[in-house]
């Protein structure tokens, strides 16, 4: 199974999160946002990564240190259970469709963070969740987790839909890259022998 546990202590926030690549798509989410923690359910769920994060954090001033540390954290988590990278896909793309809104994300497990976003949200609060802080948290998933990431969201005239379909699609695309490809089995996927 890979799995990994990430504790990251800062000042500003506490975070834990433990993360099985090979769940079933259960979560056990609380990190003070009921939007966030709705959306990060979209990821379990659809990538069907069993997910628990547990973030306290100084929702006082506002989300932003714990929206960008629940992503660190989680993309180290990534990084620790994908390991190597033998005999996975590496790459992973997924559209999504939620009522008028379709997003599409594509992913690379390449070894190199990079993140290319363009979701023009409708609205810029979804209940209590800031929608700028969308792109702080993939920011940094991908600066820690040390992928590629390609998001862009197509259309869509309801905010809570456009970031939905974004979680989703993240979800479906993350599982399709970190399947294991038996006809792959125990090589690298590159012709530079590593990721």
């Amino acid at each position: 199974m890979r799995q990994a546990n990430v504790v990251r202590n800062t000042q500003e926030t506490r975070i834990s999160v433990q993360l099985n690549l090979d769940g079933t798509g259960q979560s056990n989410l609380s990190t003070g946002i009921g939007f966030f923690d709705h959306m990060l359910d979209q990821i379990a769920r659809h990538g069907l990564i069993d997910l628990v994060v547990k973030a306290e954090g100084d929702l006082h001033i506002d989300g932003h240190h714990t929206v960008e540390d629940v992503g660190i954290a989680m993309g180290q988590a990534l990084a620790q259970a994908i390991g190597d990278k033998k005999g996975i896909r590496r790459y992973g793309h997924a559209y999504v469709p939620l009522d008028e809104a379709l997003s599409r994300v594509v992913i690379d497990f390449s070894g190199r963070p990079g993140l290319t976003m363009h979701v023009p949200f409708t609205s810029g609060m979804i209940g209590t969740f800031d929608s700028q802080l969308t792109y702080e948290f993939f920011q940094g998933l991908v600066n820690h987790a040390f992928i590629t990431v390609h998001i862009d969201n197509l259309r869509g005239d309801n905010a809570h839909h456009q970031a939905e379909t974004v979680f989703k699609a993240f979800g479906r695309a993350l599982r399709m890259a970190a399947e294991p490809d038996a006809r792959a089995a125990g090589t690298i996927p590159s012709t530079k022998g590593t990721l």
